[in-house]
């Protein structure tokens, strides 16, 4: 009966110190949750300027970084609020705008938030007809709790047909990786659909998170036709994509929400 008990005793103990390791491994693991949206300059398709029904969508899906496009900085059709502190103090995160334009009596561009803080963050100018919507890149680089380091790029890309605005656009944003060694998370509303020309030039770079074999459409929320809303990484070692969602809320905005739950993976040495 002695020598059972031990046994028993030593089994148990195996088996707790295997959960335990499991447990610690699973801690130690750089999970991400992202989340790309255009909010519509915060308006709602209802044009009721309600953050709260935007801050809600963001909230419910927990990430951990969300790239903002369309955001309104004391704009006259904003009411002269400040969209992206209102959206921060929303969700608890830290935010910084990136301003694409001067519009409407106050700035026009672009937020990323974060649950973590940023180490360094900036913005680039990308390439355009001198007629047309400025475009821009945010950028920020953060150090995740187990002390990595990585890059997030927000973006919206030209949106009008068979633009070559858009291509120029592309290849400066994969000029970023080029010579890029840290781990890097493009997100954003890139207005053009999988198997574009766009599209491909970033791919060429970037992995793209979609199902390309029946891509989630993002537009319009209502009765959502089209994708053009996306998450991709760079470089493909080092990620591996866990969880996609395409969440489409009627009143919030007219795209969907795209969150995509990511793995930072150890880098390999050799």
């Amino acid at each position: 009966m002695k020598a059972l008990s031990l046994t028993l005793s030593f089994i148990f103990l195996l088996i707790f110190t295997s959960t335990v390791r499991c447990q610690e491994i699973r801690e130690d693991r750089n999970i991400i949750r992202v989340l790309t949206y255009n909010i519509l300059h915060g308006a709602t398709t209802k044009r009721d300027n309600d953050l709260d029904i935007v801050a809600k969508v963001i909230n419910d899906l927990k990430p951990d970084l969300v790239a903002l496009q369309e955001v309104d900085l004391r704009t006259n059709r904003a009411q002269k609020r400040d969209i992206n502190t209102e959206l921060a103090l929303k969700t608890g995160m830290s935010s910084i705008f990136a301003k694409a334009v001067d519009f409407d009596g106050g700035e026009y561009g672009q937020s990323l938030f974060s649950r973590w803080t940023f180490l360094k963050t900036g913005k680039i100018e990308l390439p355009g007809s001198p007629d047309k919507e400025p475009r821009i890149a945010a950028t920020a680089t953060i150090i995740l709790p187990a002390g990595d380091t990585i890059r997030l790029l927000g973006t919206h890309m030209d949106h009008l047909e068979k633009s070559p605005d858009r291509l120029a656009q592309a290849r400066k944003i994969n000029s970023f990786i080029e010579k890029n060694t840290i781990p890097t998370i493009l997100a954003g509303d890139l207005n053009d659909v999988p198997g574009s020309e766009a599209i491909g030039i970033l791919e060429s770079m970037w992995i793209s998170t979609y199902d390309k074999v029946a891509p989630e459409p993002t537009f319009p929320s209502n009765a959502p036709e089209k994708k053009i809303d996306y998450i991709m990484f760079y470089p493909a070692n080092r990620w591996k994509i866990l969880e996609k969602e395409v969440l489409c809320h009627k009143i919030a905005s007219d795209h969907c929400a795209y969150f995509v739950v990511l793995e930072l993976l150890a880098e390999k040495r050799f």
